[in-house]
């Protein structure tokens, strides 16, 4: 940023309503009217970095669907180990029950 030592002037056309409500904003700010528009100007992205985080977006997603899926083998593992467990102790129950 320049601040007070900007020696360039950059027009910008707008509106009347535009410039009320970038008037505003900057007051609201406690800004200069022309620090808010620097400001602006540095802030924005391209579409091109929405595209970028876009495909980042879907990249995400796809990596926690395929953590999900794997999470529910998991699960799946773990319920039929379980169940594979309590019918060895069921067996081992009666076969307590009958030796008594």
């Amino acid at each position: 940023m320049m601040g007070a030592t900007a020696v360039e002037r950059i027009v910008v056309q707008a509106t009347p309503q535009e410039k009320k409500a970038i008037s505003a904003k900057a007051k609201r700010l406690g800004l200069p009217i022309s620090e808010l528009m620097r400001r602006g100007a540095t802030a924005y992205e391209s579409d091109e970095a929405d595209e970028e985080l876009g495909m980042l977006a879907d990249k995400a997603k796809a990596a926690a669907d395929r953590a999900s899926e794997s999470i529910d083998d998991v699960l799946s593992f773990v319920e039929e180990s379980n169940a594979r467990i309590a019918a060895m102790e069921a067996k081992a129950a009666a076969s307590l029950r009958r030796g008594s």
